[in-house]
């Protein structure tokens, strides 16, 4: 007889998953450390660690300084090309909409994040960059890996901050 649900833990690429949106994480808290908005990204290909990153937005300044942003240059760099076929991004929030575009056009296999963005998602939130039926690629989701870290780490940066203006 097969269980009715099937624990996502004991499902290969799952656990995976959460493994590489763990390492995304402490990149997150790297940024928060620093004063930067904490979110983190990861970048795979065939189990191997390409970049890591977190946002750098206040340090640069750079309002494009996203972690996403930062590990598609720095594979593209390393790649000594832009497209970036096979390779899977793990990001602690749902993408903005340079973000999600830029994935689209480094052509990325998938997207794993975390916590949603209600107020500026790109993927499945606001709005849906990576699904637009204009787009000339396709890009793989999967959403909710360790949603309550991040949106927690995210919860808690912000209400530090607006402590400190109070």
């Amino acid at each position: 007889m097969l269980p009715d649900a099937i624990d996502p833990s004991l499902v290969t690429g799952a656990r995976d998953d959460a493994h590489y949106m763990e390492r995304a994480l402490a990149q997150a808290r790297r940024a928060a450390a620093i004063g930067e908005v904490p979110v983190g990204a990861v970048i795979v290909r065939d189990g191997s660690v390409l970049a890591e990153a977190h946002n750098l937005i206040e340090g640069t300044p750079d309002a494009t300084a996203h972690a996403e942003m930062l590990v598609l240059r720095r594979v593209a760099t390393l790649a000594r090309s832009w497209r970036l076929d096979g390779v899977t991004l793990y990001v602690t929030l749902e993408p903005c909409p340079m973000c999600a575009g830029a994935m689209v056009l480094a052509r990325i296999d998938r997207l794993v994040y975390g916590a949603p963005d209600p107020k500026k998602g790109a993927v499945d939130s606001v709005y849906d960059v990576l699904r637009n039926p204009a787009n000339n690629h396709r890009v793989e989701i999967s959403s909710g890996i360790l949603a309550e870290p991040a949106g927690r780490l995210l919860r808690d940066f912000f209400a530090a901050r607006r402590g400190k203006f109070v």
